[in-house]
């Protein structure tokens, strides 16, 4: 039995997020780098939390995976996974915010060294010493990234580790609308724990009715043990075993953008159920679970990039108990 010294190993993409930082004197838009991907970010926020965190993914042998790296150490995530590409760039993603803080991306990725990652990148015993193995669909748009996600998948299976899922859609980067709905159903077969978002329930259901969405997904993927669906500044709702519990979004002000609060809130559940587990939860666990979530994810909304702006436990714990 190999000992379980990380809480979380998360396999996918890590670029640079551009997002807007004001005008220049000539009343160009000025941007600034920030580090980001999404399984990044949650490692960042669960190390925030105290979990000891790995990450598997590639960037290019260039200044940005420079950047990228420096940062996941000086967020104390573990990089013994990150391998670095000699002939593809770091993948870049420019971040168009609008009013009220939703954004839209713009990738540079043809290739990005993210979807170069291959299967002989992939170290086994790293995936088979975790006690929660995250990913996304990002690294299943193109090979050799979906081989490598899928090695990575039957590795983590078989080491028993919980398996952890965001479908996080990204239409941009799928060829087609039937690709990236193959692919988020794959994910979601082979998935334990579930956050996923408004807009993929009904890119996968149909449904804006959330309870109906999540009676659909449970039915086909009998699998999902813990289901999270988040609705922006609306709030999140929760399904566990028959049980339904909705919270409502932390609504203080100062949103800036929303880049990052969905994995921040990730994070959070995964929090939850590494203390917790996932057998015996009741409605009031699931209530405390989103109320956290929501507002470690809203705290997030008021700062520019991710993986430096996440919360630290004191913050949150300050708005929780002044609302």
């Amino acid at each position: 039995m190999i000992n379980k010294r990380f809480d979380v190993v998360a396999l996918g993409e890590l670029l640079i997020d551009f997002t807007q930082n004001g005008i220049s004197s000539q009343g160009n838009p000025l941007f600034e780098a920030n580090p980001g991907g999404a399984p990044a970010n949650v490692l960042a926020m669960l190390n925030k939390l105290g979990k000891k965190c790995a990450f598997i993914g590639k960037v290019g042998k260039d200044s940005f995976g420079d950047q990228l790296e420096e940062t996941l150490v000086s967020a104390g995530i573990d990089v013994r996974g990150l391998s670095r590409d000699t002939e593809i760039p770091t993948t870049l993603a420019v971040v168009h915010t609008f009013p009220g803080g939703d954004r839209d991306f713009s990738f540079y990725r043809k290739p990005g060294a993210d979807i170069m990652l291959s299967r002989e990148d992939i170290d086994p015993e790293l995936i088979q010493s975790s006690r929660i193995f995250h990913f996304g669909t990002l690294s299943l748009t193109d090979e050799p990234c979906r081989e490598a996600t899928e090695f990575a998948l039957e590795i983590a299976k078989d080491a028993g580790d919980i398996i952890s899922f965001d479908p996080n859609l990204r239409p941009p980067l799928w060829k087609d609308e039937e690709s990236a709905k193959r692919a988020i159903a794959w994910g979601l077969s082979k998935a334990d724990v579930v956050k996923i978002a408004d807009n993929e329930v009904l890119f996968m259901t149909g449904q804006t009715d959330f309870d109906r969405g999540a009676d659909i997904l449970y039915k086909e993927f009998p699998n999902i043990k813990l289901l999270n669906i988040t609705a922006g500044a609306d709030g999140s709702h929760s399904y566990y075993k028959g049980i339904t519990v909705f919270e409502p979004a932390c609504k203080l002000g100062g949103v800036i953008e929303t880049t990052g609060a969905g994995d921040t809130f990730c994070a959070s559940v995964l929090n939850f159920v590494l203390e917790h587990g996932l057998e015996e939860l009741s409605a009031g666990d699931l209530k405390d679970m989103l109320r956290f979530a929501n507002t470690a994810a809203y705290i997030v909304t008021t700062r520019r990039g991710a993986i430096c702006s996440m919360p630290d436990p004191a913050e949150i714990e300050a708005i929780l108990s002044e609302n």
